[in-house]
């Protein structure tokens, strides 16, 4: 289970500097091939990710879905924070607890 969620926020930090870049940095918008060529990991990173998922989650995908959401809503915060400054507000805070919800339910409620 920690392979496939490592791969998911991997790939989502780098999908999150691949669209998020050019807005803020001159070297993102100088040089948007590089971040085209990021298209070819990523893909690759979710595949796998989503490969051990399912098999974590004995054949299912809805679960392995929800897992590569929440990481995507958790790097979008994190790194929105680190990088734009963006304030982390009651908004956020309640939707992140209920994508974690998500996830938990995802990971602890068997059929």
């Amino acid at each position: 289970m920690i392979l496939y969620i490592i791969l998911f926020l991997i790939g989502q930090c780098i999908v999150w500097i691949q669209v998020n870049g050019p807005l803020l940095w001159e070297w993102a918008r100088t040089f948007k091939w590089v971040l085209l060529l990021l298209g070819i990991p990523i893909t690759w990173l979710f595949m796998e990710a989503t490969r051990y998922a399912v098999a974590g989650f004995e054949g299912n995908f809805w679960p392995s879905r929800f897992v590569s959401f929440v990481s995507g809503i958790l790097i979008f915060t994190v790194m929105t924070y680190i990088f734009k400054s963006e304030p982390f507000t009651m908004k956020t805070a309640v939707s992140l607890i209920l994508a974690l919800l998500l996830l938990i339910i995802q990971v602890f409620w068997k059929q």
